[in-house]
């Protein structure tokens, strides 16, 4: 045998477990793309960042300005429609925004509502989007 022949020859088991090694990393590197592409669907509630959004502008130290509704729903993202409804212990309620339909996305929480110079009760805050 020549010694030239002896040179660029892979063992086939070394060349196996390379081929393998990079089939692997090409499958797992899909598997994560396509996660991370599932993340962003339509599917998602919408409403949940959004009532963060709205209540932080309703809010002033931690209680919820009822007069401040109308220009706290500028914080619906572009291309959807908004609606929040406050509603105080006491059995007064505000609203603001467009009539939502049934297939609106919806997130309520209990916050604190300013009901008068003085007078803070405990209420509910519930933000609706749709498109």
């Amino acid at each position: 045998m020549s010694p030239s022949s002896d040179r660029a020859t892979t063992e086939p088991l070394a060349a196996l477990v390379a081929v393998f090694a990079v089939t692997l990393g090409v499958s797992l590197y899909a598997g994560v793309v396509d996660d991370a592409f599932n993340t962003l669907d339509d599917d998602r509630n919408i409403a949940t960042p959004t009532a963060d959004t709205v209540e932080q502008r309703l809010s002033s130290a931690g209680v919820v300005r009822p007069e401040k509704l109308d220009s706290a729903l500028d914080g619906v993202p572009a291309n959807y429609h908004g609606n929040a409804t406050i509603t105080a212990t006491t059995g007064e309620r505000w609203s603001g925004g467009q009539k939502p339909p049934n297939s609106a996305d919806i997130e309520a929480r209990t916050v604190s509502v300013q009901i008068g110079p003085g007078a803070v009760r405990r209420g509910t805050l519930t933000v609706r989007v749709w498109r």
